[in-house]
């Protein structure tokens, strides 16, 4: 089967993106095809796939499958993605996208930098879901506490926002150290019985932070959205930024802006970029697998490393 895609990015977490909506992708095992174009030495490489899809109640929304094949729930750079793509159906400026039977609204926003496509997504928040097994505090939720088994000292904020994360405030991000807890993670179902996506938060000044994030199903990857999200609720939750003012967070990819709310609900909005860099064709047959890339889009890719080069 032959399908067109976009190759893009959201603060440099890369997907590929394709139009579930003008091509019939029912017969495509989303598993394998995930797999074949995200390798990054015989695929496209990619840190995903995503899917625009449409449903029976006439919304937009996102699927979106890891490097290893598995379905995440949100995922909060690719749904910008997805969200540019959206808007070439909704020809509106505000709109629903849903992604694991949620609704995310999503709109199109003003440029971060000259040149650059942005959009932004409300994220609901939770401090507690059936991802996590750990003792809760009297009022339900886990906020600046340790977890034994995963580390004697650390300290960890528990966020659902559509996929479970822990964030722990650190003075320096320690790579090594990050990439072991992810690998322990795994082994400790009786606390995370669906996995955990783990941040290290440094703070940069005020309402600024830099993340690093171990991905649930895909390791250290250069940027993750819902991390940038709980890492910035969960120090807002914790007084270290402010609730309804911009955080600026940084991570290796790029950056965003949070805008955390808590009242009348906890919700978090992410604003940043969706950036197309390529457009081309894959065919797949569920085993066999090739690409061509058909078009580089300079323009885009070189906004983006403006934007980079001004921060």
């Amino acid at each position: 089967m032959k399908l067109n895609y976009i190759k893009c990015h959201g603060s440099g977490n890369e997907f590929v993106l394709f139009d579930a909506v003008a091509t019939d992708m029912s017969g495509v095992e989303l598993s394998a095809l995930s797999k074949a174009v995200c390798c990054r030495s015989t695929g496209i490489g990619a840190d995903g796939i995503l899917l625009l899809v449409h449903n029976n109640e006439g919304l937009y929304g996102m699927r979106m499958f890891n490097p290893d094949g598995s379905e995440a729930e949100m995922c909060g750079n690719g749904i910008r993605c997805v969200a540019r793509l959206a808007q070439h159906y909704t020809k509106t400026e505000q709109f629903d996208l849903t992604s694991g039977g949620k609704i995310y609204p999503t709109a199109h926003y003003s440029p971060i930098f000259e040149d650059i496509p942005t959009y932004g997504v409300e994220i609901g928040v939770r401090l507690w879901s059936d991802d996590f097994a750990m003792e809760q505090s009297e009022n339900g939720d886990f906020i600046d506490r340790v977890i034994e088994p995963l580390h004697p000292t650390l300290r960890w904020t528990a966020i659902s926002v559509g996929n479970p994360h822990i964030v722990a405030r650190v003075d320096k991000c320690d790579l090594s150290l990050l990439k072991q807890l992810g690998e322990k993670v795994k082994t400790l179902k009786d606390v995370f019985p669906n996995g955990v996506n783990i941040s290290f938060v440094e703070l940069r000044g005020e309402n600024h932070i830099f993340v690093t994030t171990y991905e649930r199903g895909a390791g250290i990857t250069p940027s993750c959205g819902t991390a940038m999200t709980s890492s910035a609720t969960a120090m807002a939750l914790q007084g270290v930024c402010s609730y309804d003012c911009d955080i600026t967070v940084e991570n290796r990819g790029g950056v965003v802006r949070c805008l955390c709310s808590n009242t009348p609900a906890l919700v978090t909005t992410l604003i940043g970029n969706a950036t197309f860099t390529e457009r081309g064709e894959v065919e797949f047959d569920g085993k066999s697998f090739a690409y061509t890339p058909q078009q580089t889009l300079s323009t885009e890719i070189d906004a983006w490393e403006r934007f980079l080069k001004s921060r």
